[in-house]
């Protein structure tokens, strides 16, 4: 198989963005990273787009073809597929992208991510996302992905003394970081009282343990590795692409503090790029719920199991600590359009290991870490980044 690099990154604001249709974002986003990569629209072989629910929040299905035919390339008959994985299409996208470059198949992709979540009412769009847990053992009884991940907390909580303040910090921490990002939904500060107190979701998790409804989208190009240099001063090396998958119900599993997915994807991503987790400077983590945070850091090797939460208050995830997590703010922060996060990450990785990340760059980053998740960690994506010198 060969190299695989990141030629072009782009990404709009996520936010509510009302005024802007999903065809229109998913273009910007796009044609950034053609721009960003050299590339004409002409280069390109194929586009893989992430998006979980536009049949339901747009009643338009069908939408990869869709995107080329506004972008102006359907009479280059270009293979055009949609991926769907619930929170982790964008990652998914990325990794079959990844794939088709690797297999010699294709020389340049476009793998895009986008979703209009604010499009519908609030309610509409939280079941509409409730659908990626399983109905049929968990929604049709009225569990929702916040009740599920709430459950999640609890026992954590039970199990290793995680304490409700440490929750807290997650969102304190994301907030402060997508402070420095003019791309992010909410770029407001918080403290640890404000998010304790917050009105209640689903005990123990607040308003401000959970992660926004946005709108946004996001694009990277990959291409051989052996031309990267052809398109940019600084290529980033995709070291690993790992996917693994669990059972879609809660509970179902042998320990629903473990997301035994995320962490055979990450055993699977060092073993490939044969690095560990204490090489990884940054990473983009999924923290939908600040639960998710706490047990993304365990499952991926950067914390031991139960210490997530003691470790994140200790300021070991931070800046200046060994591993920055989230420096775009996270889902919590930066925003949470379900097909666009798992792209969004790499766009975020990527800007980091050039040292294009200006106020939120963390210093001396080489090697990246993207982790996005389906539902309640029923899929589990995993990417490793380096920088080229």
């Amino acid at each position: 198989m060969r190299e695989v690099a990141v030629l072009g990154v782009g990404q709009t604001k996520f936010g509510e963005l009302w005024d802007r249709s999903f065809r229109e974002i998913g273009i910007e986003a796009g044609l950034e990273a053609l721009v960003d990569a050299k590339l004409g629209s002409g280069d390109v072989h194929a586009l893989y787009l992430g998006n979980m629910a536009s049949g339901s929040l747009l009643s338009q299905e069908h939408i990869a073809p869709l995107i080329l035919d506004y972008a102006g390339l359907v009479g280059r008959h270009l293979p055009a597929i949609r991926v769907e994985g619930g929170g982790a299409s964008g990652a998914l996208a990325l990794h079959e992208g990844y794939l088709a470059v690797a297999s010699g198949l294709y020389d340049y992709v476009v793998v895009g991510g986008a979703e209009k979540m604010t499009d519908v009412a609030d309610a509409t769009a939280n079941q509409i996302a409730s659908a990626t847990a399983d109905h049929e053992w968990e929604v049709v009884f009225g569990a929702t992905l916040p009740a599920l991940w709430a459950l999640i907390a609890r026992r954590h909580m039970h199990d290793y003394g995680t304490t409700r303040e440490q929750l807290a910090r997650v969102a304190v921490h994301d907030h402060e970081m997508a402070g420095k990002n003019p791309l992010a939904h909410y770029r407001n500060r918080l403290s640890v009282e404000q998010v304790v107190g917050a009105a209640p979701v689903a005990e123990p998790l607040g308003m401000l343990d959970c992660a926004p409804l946005s709108d946004g989208a996001a694009a990277v190009v990959l291409g051989p590795l052996e031309v990267a240099r052809r398109h940019t001063d600084s290529p980033i090396r995709i070291a690993a692409s790992e996917v693994a998958s669990d059972t879609m119900a809660v509970q179902h599993r042998a320990d629903i503090t473990a997301l035994a997915a995320t962490a055979a994807a990450a055993r699977r991503a060092f073993a490939r790029a044969r690095r560990a987790p204490a090489d990884v400077r940054v990473a983009e983590i999924h923290d939908a719920y600040t639960i998710s945070a706490l047990l993304a850091l365990e499952d991926l090797g950067f914390a031991e199991k139960g210490q997530g939460g003691p470790a994140f208050e200790a300021g070991g995830f931070g800046p200046g600590g060994r591993t920055v997590v989230n420096p775009s703010g996270g889902l919590k922060a930066q925003g949470r359009p379900f097909g666009a996060v798992g792209v969004a990450q790499v766009v975020e990785i990527v800007r980091q290991l050039r040292g294009e990340a200006k106020e939120r760059q963390v210093a001396g980053a080489t090697l990246g870490l993207a982790h996005d998740v389906g539902g309640t960690g029923a899929t589990s994506v995993v990417h490793l980044l380096e920088r080229v010198n």
